[in-house]
């Protein structure tokens, strides 16, 4: 990998179409790989932002964790690391994550291509509109539905177990659930367990960028099935370092056949109908009328 001088000034050179949040991973074996600070009016994100070409598509990764994975899903800076995304001129985000299973058909080395969320962090800042204009945005249809298709078709391309639609709920974290949480959970009839997945996916949203999550399934959570033990982290993370290739392909993949123009996906339309007066736009653009 070729790594140019850090850079805090967005340039036409600093300028992103596709997003990606995820680590080193994706972007190791890339070249001519530039790392640009970005300051955002909510602090620092979690890390630098490294921008590369993809099939000739210009993409901007940026590990949620930070590049060693020191910062705990409870402790990421979601506003920052998505206004920072959308600062480099990302529409569409692509946002792969660790998960566990929820049910038995859905077992661990499976990719869920999520189309529901379920909220049940807290205390974590997760929106851009804090007034004084009153803005509601819908979440009811959050992930988009073309970039969740080419992410399907992406994944079974490559011969992995794809689940094409579930409902992933976000918990808090650090701490995994309890067996009794677990099962409120699986008969509640969800798919998929995480910890990022809220606020980072709405807040997308909130700055008229399409997201898709794939979801990796690491373990199952421990109220799926009798006898099932307890997930631990390192169990996680070598299910997780498994998977860390075939998500690469996937991702790199979804990139080069990602539509050329990436506002007919239609993500930022949805703040128009956030507010009465019909008038809305993301905080950012609102930012640079200021």
């Amino acid at each position: 990998m070729t790594t140019q001088k850090e850079t805090t000034h967005l340039t036409p050179q600093n300028h992103a179409e596709i997003g990606v949040f995820g680590g080193s991973g994706f972007y190791s074996l890339l070249e001519n790989v530039t790392e640009a600070k970005i300051d955002t009016p909510y602090g620092p994100p979690s890390d630098s932002v490294f921008l590369a070409e993809v099939g000739g598509r210009k993409v901007a990764f940026l590990p949620r964790h930070g590049r060693k994975h020191t910062i705990p899903p409870h402790k990421i800076n979601y506003r920052a690391n998505v206004w920072a995304m959308r600062a480099l001129g990302c529409k569409a985000i692509i946002s792969p994550c660790a998960a566990g299973s929820l049910q038995a058909h859905v077992k661990p080395g499976d990719f869920v291509v999520c189309d529901q969320f379920v909220d049940r962090t807290n205390g974590r800042q997760d929106t851009f509109f804090d007034g004084p204009i009153v803005t509601h945005l819908s979440p009811a249809e959050t992930y988009d539905k073309t970039l969740r298709q080419l992410a399907i078709d992406a994944i079974k391309a490559h011969g992995i177990p794809c689940h094409e639609r579930g409902t992933v709920v976000v918990i808090q974290g650090p701490r995994f659930s309890t067996v009794a949480e677990s099962q409120w959970f699986t008969k509640a009839g969800w798919e998929v367990i995480n910890m990022t997945q809220y606020p980072e996916a709405y807040l997308c949203r909130e700055m008229g960028m399409a997201v898709v999550n794939i979801s990796l399934i690491t373990d199952f959570d421990c109220g799926v099935e009798a006898g099932v033990e307890a997930v631990n982290a390192m169990s996680v993370l070598e299910v997780f370092n498994m998977n860390a290739e075939r998500i690469r392909n996937v991702v790199l993949d979804m990139i080069q056949k990602m539509p050329a123009d990436l506002d007919a996906l239609g993500a930022k339309d949805a703040l128009t109908y956030s507010r009465g007066d019909g008038h809305a736009m993301s905080p950012l653009d609102m930012r640079l009328f200021e």
